[in-house]
């Protein structure tokens, strides 16, 4: 003890006969001239392995999982280390025990080192980190529209039924005139601290329940929630050229958060009716035309009326046979977010052949068949 006293090192072997616990370089498995770098990797290698959410019911695996969070716990910190070094378990701030300690009670406490590795409290989120408010969940509808509104674009009111803002209290869940109060016991954080040992934990407050704010008069229509089940009408904008299968996010129109935290989204899935005349595909129109048999032979000048309203003027060149496609470029659907960007339109030509024919017509019909058959 005369050497400890004196602020002289053990050697590396020397001290360990006063713990039962493994070295925590040889936990991480780096050597003593580890670099931060190479401790912090090695530790999120283990903690990844041996994570309680990756091994549930898994004793042996917490027990891994506590052993390198402890000596991470140490190694990571510039003075702890250094101390472990000279004087190891035995040295002052060398580390806590984790073993007898809860996995949600470690989580809380180190929630700074965990939310570094896993973007939060461990996998599963079971570590009591920081109360963030909460955003509104988000809400999916579906919606069906014409050919005509796709290739014109269109503004739609949709229905939804769900939690909206309460309006007696504008959301706030306080009788009007009043507002909810700063939890005293937690100060608004939604955690109190205690002390175990030499570690503080924190725990959901128990006066406003991790809401970090107390309503002493809450609001009659929504009993302080804040929200009121209601049916809402949204506004959406359907640009020209939409397509069935495409969705359409509406910011901020989905379920209120609560607390007067920001609300969830709108998304909607857009279907697009069948046109009696139409066919689309992709950013193409398709359609079928019929002429008469004197129009496809000699050629013709056709109008064509498009499914927005439009009418355009084609040409069916002479001697068109049943089944040519006529295509114009530029005539079809709208490309979405592309100013002037256009499909094409394709007209599928069919013949009409009368049914019926009175004597006049069957006699010049035989004649023209016996002229084109003398050919």
């Amino acid at each position: 003890m005369g050497d400890l006293a004196c602020g002289v090192p053990f050697p590396p072997g020397d001290a360990e006969f006063m713990s039962d616990k493994r070295d925590y370089y040889e936990v991480l498995g780096v050597s003593r001239d580890a670099s931060d770098d190479d401790i912090r990797r090695a530790y999120r290698k283990l903690a990844l392995q041996y994570h309680p959410d990756r091994n549930p019911g898994d004793a042996a695996a917490e027990s891994k999982f506590k052993e390198a969070t402890e000596a991470y716990s140490v190694l990571s910190d510039k003075d702890k280390r250094a101390s472990y070094d000279r004087f190891g378990h035995a040295g002052p701030g060398a580390g806590f025990d984790f073993s007898g300690a809860g996995m949600g009670d470690i989580f809380s406490q180190f929630q700074d080192l965990f939310s570094d590795f896993f973007g939060g409290g461990g996998f599963g989120g079971g570590g009591g980190g920081r109360r963030r408010a909460e955003r509104g969940k988000d809400v999916r509808v579906e919606a069906t529209i014409t050919l005509k509104e796709a290739m014109t674009g269109t503004k739609e009111e949709i229905a939804i039924r769900g939690a909206a803002p309460c309006e007696d209290c504008s959301g706030s869940g306080a009788t009007a005139g009043t507002s909810a109060q700063t939890c005293l016991q937690c100060g608004g954080s939604g955690q109190v601290a205690t002390q175990r040992g030499f570690v503080m934990f924190s725990t959901t407050c128990p006066r406003c329940s991790g809401q970090g704010r107390v309503i002493s008069d809450p609001c009659k229509s929504c009993s302080g929630r804040g929200m009121v089940e209601k049916r809402r009408k949204v506004l959406v904008s359907f640009p020209a050229g939409i397509d069935s299968g495409q969705r359409l996010r509406v910011p901020g129109q989905g379920m209120p958060g609560p607390n007067g935290a920001p609300a969830g989204d709108l998304y909607v899935d857009v279907e697009l009716e069948d046109h009696e005349r139409f066919r689309r595909e992709g950013h193409d129109l398709i359609t079928q035309q019929d002429l008469r048999f004197a129009e496809a032979a000699l050629g013709a000048e056709r109008k064509l009326e498009l499914p927005d309203g439009t009418e355009i003027d084609y040409t069916v060149p002479a001697g068109t046979q049943p089944g040519t496609v006529v295509s114009l470029k530029g005539k079809g659907m709208p490309v979405v977010n592309q100013r002037d960007a256009r499909g094409n339109l394709h007209i599928v030509v069919g013949v009409q052949v009368p049914k019926k024919l009175n004597k006049k017509a069957r006699k010049l019909l035989e004649e023209l068949d016996a002229e084109l058959g003398a050919r």
